[in-house]
């Protein structure tokens, strides 16, 4: 393998990987803008793993999966919305339960249908789809053209966010939700639907996350298999500065320094392949730097967390 190739090979792991960090992270950017943070975004990407798994093991429609997956993400949503927009409990403790909660029963229901069989359960996951001539471009073309449509998907809907937040009422809407709500409200903007519509996405691309995870870059699912994937990009937002293009860059900074620790682990040094834990902990390091950093110099939503009901 030449050294493009590798480069090439190196490149196109990091935006694979940071696919499932990428389309949470978008949800978590949208969520937020509205002045709702969610740690349960964790639970969502794993129930969405489970739920597209499932599905697909059940009925072989990739397309069923994905959908299962997205619904699974907006149950949980749902359920966060239900109690933090409606009951106004805490964000943080409420988001902190659904993660547990689905830890619990996607770890139960997967002994329940598949941990009893001695072997595990695969399915034919999402292939990649290479663009014609451009997959050709050296370096580029790998890492952007050569993916699964999953893959391609986060990245349309980087763009499409991006110009929503710019460009459309709805984005003007969150915006001003997520900094004055009370002066949105006397503006007529109605502040509790906007944070409903946002959450409800948030949901509906965590569960995608997750059905990346299982459906594209695994073929299987392993309890606990978003591995920290949910908090990761909530620190991806900060780093990206609540901007989506700046999401886009932090995900996949995260998804390549990944990739850097896969490689090291696959190398022929042998201290590395003996301490092969402390490369696993590259991004999670990574994603405290970036907080201890980053989280000064960043400037969250005024109303991020808070609670709104008209007096």
């Amino acid at each position: 393998m030449t050294l493009i190739d590798s480069a090439e090979y190196f490149l196109q792991s990091g935006v694979r990987i940071s696919t499932p960090l990428l389309l949470a992270a978008l949800g978590e950017l949208i969520a937020e803008k509205s002045g709702l943070i969610n740690i349960g975004l964790e639970g969502k990407v794993l129930a969405g793993a489970f739920a597209g798994f499932m599905t697909v093991a059940l009925t072989h429609s990739l397309g069923l999966g994905v959908c299962a997956a997205m619904m699974a993400g907006i149950l949980l949503a749902f359920l966060f919305g239900l109690m933090c927009i409606t009951l106004r409990n805490d964000q943080i403790v409420t988001g902190a339960a659904l993660n547990f909660l689905a830890i619990g029963i996607t770890g139960f229901m997967y002994k329940t249908f598949f941990g009893t069989t001695g072997s595990t359960t695969t399915i034919s996951p999402f292939q990649e789809l290479p663009i014609p001539m451009l997959r050709d471009i050296p370096v580029i073309g790998p890492m952007l053209f050569s993916h699964t449509l999953l893959t391609y998907l986060a990245i349309a809907l980087a763009v499409l966010i991006m110009v929503v937040n710019r460009r459309t009422r709805l984005g003007f809407h969150l915006s001003a939700v997520g900094e004055q709500p009370r002066a949105a409200d006397a503006a007529g903007i109605p502040v509790n639907r906007v944070r409903w519509i946002a959450i409800l996405i948030e949901g509906l691309l965590g569960g995608l996350a997750g059905a990346s995870l299982s459906l594209s870059l695994s073929n299987t699912f392993n309890e606990e298999m978003s591995n920290g994937r949910g908090y990761i990009a909530l620190a991806i937002v900060i780093f990206g500065r609540w901007n989506p293009f700046g999401v886009f860059g932090a995900a996949l900074l995260f998804g390549t320094a990944t990739a850097i620790q896969l490689l090291l682990q696959a190398g022929n040094i042998p201290w590395m392949k003996q301490n092969y834990p402390y490369l696993q902990m590259l991004p999670y390091l990574l994603t405290l730097i970036i907080l201890v950093f980053a989280a000064g110099r960043s400037h969250a939503p005024a109303a991020l967390g808070r609670h709104y009901h008209r007096e």
